[in-house]
Order: structure tokens, then sequence, then C-alpha cells
């Protein structure tokens, strides 16, 4: 008897390289190997969408639509490309108006990809069908997702196979056009049991004749298991990487699996095992110089606890390394389990679980629920759709209060539509503003990226690639010897504050010999006392936390009210106010936009 054909695909140059690169991998470094796959007989790629689409813009300098045209070159019109997409949010962590996620279809389309999968962090099927006809209507393969994770212990009403069936049920109900379905655990959370139970639910619900896959990750140390249950159960195709990208908190490895399906009825995907070591010795080789977080490795047993995806899992201990918090991560790991209990069961996958993320964090720097984290606010207010269970009530009017916004059942489609900055007008208008060439591409790259994909777009976008360096090489005893991750950023350009003789000085660093100011800070003369007020009667007012100057509220003379916010800083991507400690008149702001600050630093003076 002929063995079952199951469909591979490589998520190596997609959600390997998010899982963890945290996206940061340059197209001229990785597309040898892309050439290798192709040489190794892989025909099914996932190639961008998801966080590969942003990450581009705001740390690499490229082009999303670039790399997604070469890559296309390379493998040949035959090869099934497919990106991630998020139902109402697309390719961006907000939720899209109808027009951009019609834009969003069509531009994918246009760029080489051949089928979408298409999910909602939430399970709400509302969610999924304008973007599901979207998709058809640009002749793509529409492959809807159920997302799948296990509630930490002791946490019941969502996420069983019960739940699961409910779901899909709404979706064939829903008259939704799909050509595959996928259940897609990016946290790899679930049992391989409730795996088995799930996938054999869907196949006597959908028939025989169509596709099921699933998507998992090794972040729990359970992936290969849920492989081996979801194949038993029926289900027709796969998800793998290439190593060193496969494993930790990426999807397993293909020649791990090619292995443990060994004396099994299973074709996977056709591969032979030496094409593959091949392959992968040329990515590796590849890669060579990329630092790789330590966490991208390992199997973490507590996972389970406080689902983490791994592609956001090493994207947010990169961000924690660049505000020097990385110390913090056990503690918002921790408080995670808290936020997902009290936050309605959203599946934790972008972008909830991004927002459970900035909220666990908030806790963890400010104090719990001190702070309401934007996106899990609006959550739990109804504004990305409905939540598997209600969430906790007290949350809920916290979150109320916090935002200044109401609850909602409204569909968040037509919020969105309401919204001046989600329409084609609005950034067509800010390209022309910027004497930025107007093109479709261009409006989808600053709507879906907001003023970073402006800054892309006029060229002053930083360059952030974490790579390895020989000088950086640390060695102990003579015997271990490990390479340390390169503490500079290559080409970082922006505005910068510097120190010169005690005094500081504002500075704007960019590349070649482009014509740069410095300009000196006003200095306060008074000293911090106990009361953290100055001998001279000002108030000092300090960043919350490490990170970035988004905004600067008020301007020296303003009259400001206890409590009123003074600046909003970016960190975790997530936006922070900070607040006037006491009333009073501003006579000294010490930092400018952009400007990166440390927790506890002065930023304005309060008189």
């Amino acid at each position: 008897m002929s063995k079952k054909y199951i469909d591979v695909m490589d998520t190596t140059f997609r959600d390997g390289f998010q899982s963890v690169f945290g996206g940061r991998v340059l197209m001229d470094d990785f597309f040898p190997a892309v050439e290798a796959a192709k040489e190794a007989g892989i025909t099914h790629f996932e190639f961008g969408g998801g966080a590969r689409f942003q990450s581009l813009f705001f740390y690499l300098r490229e082009n999303a639509f670039d790399m997604m045209d070469q890559f296309r070159q390379i493998v040949g019109p035959d090869a099934n490309l497919q990106t991630l997409a998020r139902g109402i949010n697309t390719v961006m962590l907000d939720t899209g108006s109808r027009e951009l996620i019609d834009m969003h279809a069509k531009m994918f389309a246009k760029h080489g990809v051949t089928t979408i999968r298409n999910f909602d962090a939430l399970n709400d099927v509302q969610n999924l069908e304008y973007s599901a006809e979207c998709i058809k209507k640009y002749g793509l393969n529409h492959e809807v997702v159920i997302t799948l994770m296990d509630l930490p212990p002791g946490c019941v009403g969502a996420h069983d196979v019960p739940f699961y069936e409910k779901t899909l049920r709404k979706i064939l109900d829903s008259g939704l056009p799909y050509d595959s379905i996928c259940f897609k655990d990016a946290s790899g959370t679930s049992s391989p049991q409730k795996i088995f139970e799930t996938i054999q639910m869907a196949r006597k619900l959908v028939g025989e004749d169509m596709h099921i896959r699933l998507h998992t990750h090794e972040t729990a140390g359970v992936s290969v298991a849920c492989y081996l249950a979801a194949l038993e159960a029926g289900a027709d195709g796969i998800d793998l990487a290439a190593s060193p990208v496969s494993g930790g908190t990426s999807q397993p490895d293909i020649l791990t699996m090619l292995h443990a399906v060994k004396g099994k009825n299973y074709d996977l995907g056709g591969l032979d095992l030496e094409k593959i070591l091949k392959y992968e010795e040329i990515l590796k080789h590849q890669l060579k110089d990329y630092f790789m977080p330590p966490e991208a490795t390992q199997v973490s047993p507590l996972i389970p606890f406080s689902p983490m995806p791994g592609g956001a899992l090493t994207a947010n201990t990169q961000m924690m390394r660049d505000n020097n918090t990385l110390h913090k991560f056990p503690e918002v790991i921790n408080a995670m389990r808290e936020v997902v209990e009290r936050g309605g069961y959203g599946t934790s996958v972008t972008p909830v679980s991004q927002f459970y993320w900035q909220q666990a964090y908030a806790n963890v720097m400010f104090g719990p629920w001190k702070q309401i984290a934007p996106g899990y606010g609006k959550m739990v207010l109804g504004y990305f759709g409905k939540t598997p269970v209600e969430p906790d009530a007290e949350i809920v009017k916290l979150a109320s209060e916090k935002l200044k916004l109401e609850p909602t059942s409204e569909n968040p489609l037509d919020i969105a539509d309401r919204d001046e900055k989600k329409t084609m007008a609005y950034w067509e208008n800010r390209l022309k503003e910027e004497k930025i060439e107007v093109t479709d591409e261009h409006i989808f790259i600053a709507a879906a990226c907001d003023e970073k994909g402006i800054s892309f777009l006029k060229g002053d976008s930083p360059l952030s690639v974490r790579k390895i360096d020989e000088a950086d090489l640390v060695c102990e005893d003579n015997n271990d010897c490990k390479l340390g991750e390169k503490k500079t950023m290559n080409n970082a350009t922006g505005n910068y504050t510097v120190v010169v003789d005690g005094q500081k000085f504002n500075v704007t660093i960019a590349e070649g010999n482009a014509d740069i100011q410095v300009t000196p800070i006003a200095k306060s003369e008074c000293t911090t006392t106990a009361n953290n007020s100055c001998a001279s009667g000002g108030t000092e007012v300090e960043a919350t936390v490490n990170g970035n100057i988004w905004k600067l509220v008020a301007k020296v003379g303003d009259k400001v009210e206890k409590g009123d916010v003074i600046a909003i800083l970016e960190a975790m991507k997530m936006e922070i106010d900070v607040e006037a400690p006491v009333s009073g008149t501003i006579s000294s702001i010490t930092v400018t936009t952009n400007e990166p600050v440390d927790e506890g630093q002065v930023i304005a003076i309060i008189s």
C-alpha cells in the first residue's frame, strides 16, 4: 500500500526567522538558502506576512514587496508561496478598515502570493468574513484558521475540543469561502490528545476531501508528539522549519520529523534526507553571523502556565535587551497567567499575545493593574471583536476608566471605517505632504506601518540587525569561549543625547556627509531631594521605564495639573504615559522626540 502524501510547508523564511531572530534577517543573507531549499525539492513555503511584513520596514530598511518578488523569482512560478494574515488586522497590529483589508489582498496577490493563511486571535468568525472575501476576490487560496492553545492550569471555559467544534461550525454556517483549514497553535501548548481529538472532530465535520493541517511550535516541548497525533487523526499537512531556525521557539525540524515518521505510512512531501541535510548546511552557513538568542533554542516547561507564542517570545526578549529590562523576563512570563485568565481567553497569538505581553509587562514594571496597556484594554472592551468568554468585569471597568472608552459590541470594521487614519485618502495625502511617490504599495506601507512606514519611504528608518562579531569573543579560563552579541546597531541613525564634559547635547546621527545639528540641552540647576523636589522649588518628572520619547505632549510654559500627561514613551511596542506628579508650570524639558531614555531619567521640570 502506498504511503499517504503529507504536504510540508517550510516555515523557515517567515515563522522560523520570526521565532528566532524577531524577523530581522536581511534578504541577501538568506536568498542562497532559498535556492538550496528549492534544489532540495521543497515547493511550499511560508515566505512573508505576519510580523515579517512590518519588521522589514521597521528594522531592515528593506521593502517586503521587493523581498516577495525576488523570492518568487528564485522558486519559480509553480511553488505555493504562503503568507500569514490576522483577519481584520491583516499584517497590521491594529484593526484595518475595509478598504485597507481589500488593499492587503490586492497587493499580496500582485507580489507573488499563492495562499493566505487567515486567522483571528479571538476566534471571532465575524472577523474572518470580509478578509476571506477579499482574498478570494483577487484569486488567492484562502486557508481559514482556528487558533489553539491550552489554558493555564485551573482555567476552564474555552480552548477545548467542544470550543473548537463550535468555532468550526460557525465558520461552516457563515458561508465564508475557504480552500483549506488550519489549526494553528502559536504557543505550542496544546496536548497531543487534544490535537488528535480536534483533528478527528474536524475531519468528521468537513469530510475526507478538505485539506486539514496543523501548525505548532516546539516551545513547550510537545510539537513532534502533536504532529504525530494530527497525522494519526487524518491531517493532510504540517509545518516544519530547517535548522538552525527550527526547534526551540520555532517549528520542529524537517529532518527530525522525517526521522519521527520512519516506519509509518506517511510520505512527508516526497523529501529526501540527504537533500534536506545539504539545504540545512547552506542555511546554517548563511546565518552564521547572526546572534542566536539563547531563549530561541530552548524548550520551556513553564510556557503551558503562561502561553507565549514562539514568534513573539524572542521579539519581546530582544526588545527587553534593547530596553535593558531582560532581567524582568521571568516575572513578566509569570504575570501573563493572570492576564490571560482575566482577559477573556483570546488565543495567545499576534496581536492578542502582544496585548497579553504588554499588560503583563506593565503589571511588573508599574504594579498589578496600575496601568492598562491600550491594546489589552481595547480588547477587553470589545474593540477587536468578541472574546471567547466574558473578560473579568473589574478589568473591563478599569480599562474603560483608564482609556476613557465605553465597552462596545459594534463590528470592529464599522469602527475602523470611521477612522480617518485608516483611509487610503489619509495616507495618500501624507505621502504627498512628504513628497513621496504615490503608489498602491506606498499607501499600504504607510497605512500598515504608520509613521515608521513614512520614515522608511523617506529613507530615514534605522538598520537594526543583531550579528555577532569576532571582537566580542569572550573566553573564561581559556575553556568557555562564546561569541557575544554585537552591541552596536549597524547604521543606527536617529536622534541621541550625548554628554561631553558634563554638558548634555542633542545630536542627530546620519549616514554619509549629511548636515547634522548639535544642540545644547537646557540644564536644570536644581538638585533632587528626598521628596523629588528641587531646591529651587521645581519637581522632576522622570521616565517610568526604559524606552524612547514617542511624543512630547507638554511644552515649556504650559500649566499642568497633577496627573496630566507630560510625554508618551514607546517601549515594548506600547505607548506609556508619563504623568505630572504635581500641578504647576513646565519650566524645562530635557529630552527630544525619538530620544532613548532610561528609567528614572529626568525628562521635564515642573515649577
